[in-house]
């Protein structure tokens, strides 16, 4: 499932953004019909500008309720809907609506670690940081993950502190999740915990509720478009693999 809408605060309407000649929420889609793992694809929106487009491009679209807090709520929204289809075990992923360029070999990643892992509630995906990536940034989420690899916990903080410089590896985590159905519900229904408030990460949600969340290490450099100035890059980039 891809959430989206048209009010984002930094890029609105981000979602039909058309320099490339398609729709930014149809990139996204593209991607994820790519996963070799994934059997069906909706976007789900509470526009109905976004239900209209994607539905006349083919894909399947689920108008939600304007009234809710993040994409997680609104995915479980559309699984209510959708229960007398889906099997209590099916594996839902959120795949962010502004991630034109995401490698569908990550979604097919993060499926496989939650169906490996039957202790799991969800999955995710952690990526060693590249030459130019700062493990101190804030901005760049880290993730610890045990020795059964699920996560430990999620921080902004540079985690692990390598006191003594074994070369304990900090690892970015990357916002792709996978959960069972049953699961999401229950996530979506619980309020905000006090770490996922302290650190703004609503995976700590699911810790502090002594869930499990099963990580793969996958490597991965994309991120989502959160500005023009960034959807103006992705478009020269697309432009110049496409020669348009």
């Amino acid at each position: 499932m891809i959430p989206t809408r048209l009010g984002s605060t930094r890029f609105p309407g981000k979602a039909l953004a058309d320099e490339t000649g398609r729709p930014l929420i149809l990139h996204v889609v593209d991607r994820a019909r790519a996963a070799l793992s994934v059997e069906r694809v909706i976007v789900t929106a509470p526009d109905p500008e976004i239900i209209r487009i994607v539905e006349e491009a083919g894909v399947e679209a689920i108008e939600t309720s304007f009234d809710h807090p993040n994409g997680t709520s609104r995915l479980a929204e559309v699984a209510d809907r959708l229960a007398s289809e889906l099997p209590t075990d099916a594996i839902i992923v959120n795949v962010q609506g502004d991630e034109p360029e995401l490698d569908p070999a990550a979604i097919d990643a993060v499926i496989l670690a939650l169906n490996n892992d039957s202790e799991a509630d969800m999955s995710t995906i952690a990526t060693p940081f590249g030459p130019d990536g700062d493990p101190a940034d804030p901005n760049q989420v880290k993730v610890v993950i045990g020795l059964n690899g699920q996560a430990i916990y999620f921080s902004r903080s540079l985690i692990p502190f390598d006191r003594d410089a074994v070369g304990a590896t900090p690892l970015r985590h990357v916002g792709l999740y996978a959960y069972r159905r049953d699961f999401l519900q229950r996530f979506a229904s619980w309020p905000e915990s006090p770490l996922e408030q302290a650190e703004r990460l609503e995976q700590l949600r699911v810790l502090e509720h002594g869930g499990r969340i099963a990580v793969a290490i996958h490597a991965s450099d994309c991120g989502g478009i959160d500005t023009p100035e960034q959807y103006a890059a992705f478009v020269a980039r697309w432009r110049s693999i496409h020669g348009t």
